[in-house]
């Protein structure tokens, strides 16, 4: 990675009991979701469902027909210590940052880049942080852009729903949104827009001989997983698994699979210092 990735730190905070609750193999819930062994609801059997968002690599991308990634990998250690397997489910972020997925039982958990704000926690239970995150603004390479005051007058393409597309609207920039990163990357290359505005981590894979990050827009984001306001405990579990694997390096050695070795894998964990933001993403 050429720029500037989230700062060195382990995951905080102590370990989780997870709370003791009743229930078997089946569950009177009206909603339909069922009780696991662990004594956490599912919606579906023997399954963690996950909402994420492709693509946004490395946290969530397609690969061989199947969704793969970071936040996949990750959530996938949340259900093997559930005794269950993960299941992503495509579906739009919208949905997913806005808990309207949760609420409808389309999941269990979303799980994609997802910005950790006070207006998100309203509808979502979030997580401990998982990952720090900035800004990057990325563009066609040769273009004199090098910092905010170079955005005026442009046309510049966000995510719709993300963090990012807020911070274009409360600059007084000019936006236009896209449903996922690809339609972003794929309207700069055709000339639709003049730059595009996302989580700096997944712009920069697609920096070459036409594309450039011209710079980074330090928010001091971090990034957690969510569950439907109240599921107190899905919520510790996760918090649990959270711990674990960064006690035991299983974190560290995903993020330097899904980053590559020498460049975020140093430097992904959530400093313990950082707050959660009203708006700046990323991911969405």
């Amino acid at each position: 990675m050429r720029h500037l990735l989230p700062t060195t730190a382990l995951l905080a905070g102590a370990v989780l009991a997870l709370g003791a609750c009743s229930g078997g193999a089946g569950s009177d819930d009206p909603t339909g979701a069922s009780t696991d062994a662990s004594g956490v609801e599912l919606v579906s059997p023997g399954a963690l469902t996950v909402c994420t968002n492709p693509p946004y690599e490395p946290f969530e991308f397609e690969q061989d027909g199947e969704i793969v990634g970071l936040d996949i990998a990750l959530t996938g250690e949340i259900a093997r210590d559930l005794g269950v397997e993960v299941r992503p489910l495509n579906t739009g972020f919208d949905a997913i940052e806005s808990g309207a997925a949760l609420n409808a039982n389309q999941c269990d958990m979303v799980a994609s880049a997802i910005t950790i704000t006070e207006g998100r926690k309203q509808n979502i239970d979030f997580t401990d942080p998982y990952f720090d995150a900035d800004q990057g603004v990325l563009v066609a390479s040769g273009t004199t852009v090098e910092d905010e005051d170079d955005l005026e007058g442009l046309t510049i393409g966000v995510q719709q729903a993300t963090t990012g597309a807020e911070w274009v609207t409360e600059k007084g920039l000019t936006g236009t949104e896209f449903e996922d990163l690809g339609l972003q990357i794929q309207s700069l290359r055709n000339g639709q827009v003049d730059a595009v505005v996302n989580d700096v981590t997944v712009l920069e894979p697609f920096e070459s001989d036409e594309l450039t990050v011209a710079f980074v827009i330090k928010t001091g984001e971090q990034y957690g997983f969510g569950v439907r306001k109240g599921n107190t405990a899905l919520l510790e579990a996760a918090n649990e698994t959270l711990a674990r694997i960064t006690e035991d390096g299983t974190y560290d050695a995903l993020v330097a699979e899904y980053f590559g070795t020498g460049g975020a894998g140093e430097s992904a964990a959530p400093t313990e210092s950082a707050e959660p933001t009203e708006s700046a993403e990323p991911t969405d």
